[in-house]
């Protein structure tokens, strides 16, 4: 068996926040949309590069504060750019773990954490 492609799944609670932080702030694009009817919770797709994230308002699909893992080559750039846009609800640092890789936490508005990840030589 060969398995695929996963893409998680996250809580969100307002639609605005939610495009603030993902696209304005971290560089998403939104890919789709959907809702059921006009005042139903939203489902959609955003995705920068290769990393895809569906973002969720219905309260079945998933428990808020989850954490993600993305691969993320050239973290030390990306973290730069995120600090430039001044986003006053997060100012993210990139550590150095004990294991050698370099890693950028960030939560979103609705508490899952996103950890990206650029994997050290060796």
């Amino acid at each position: 068996m060969q398995l695929g492609t996963v893409t998680p799944i996250l809580r969100i609670f307002d639609e605005t926040k939610a495009l603030e932080f993902y696209v304005d702030f971290l560089g998403f694009k939104v890919d789709w949309q959907h809702r059921f009817e006009a005042d139903f919770p939203l489902y959609l797709q955003v995705s920068l590069g290769e990393c895809v994230l569906h973002l969720s308002e219905h309260h079945g699909d998933v428990s808020p504060g989850a954490a993600v893992r993305i691969q993320a080559p050239g973290v030390d750039a990306f973290q730069q750019q995120l600090q430039a846009k001044n986003y006053r609800f997060a100012k993210p640092g990139v550590e150095e773990t004990p294991w050698g890789s370099r890693e950028m936490s960030i939560k979103d508005p609705f508490g899952n954490r996103l950890v990206f990840v650029e994997e050290g030589e060796g």
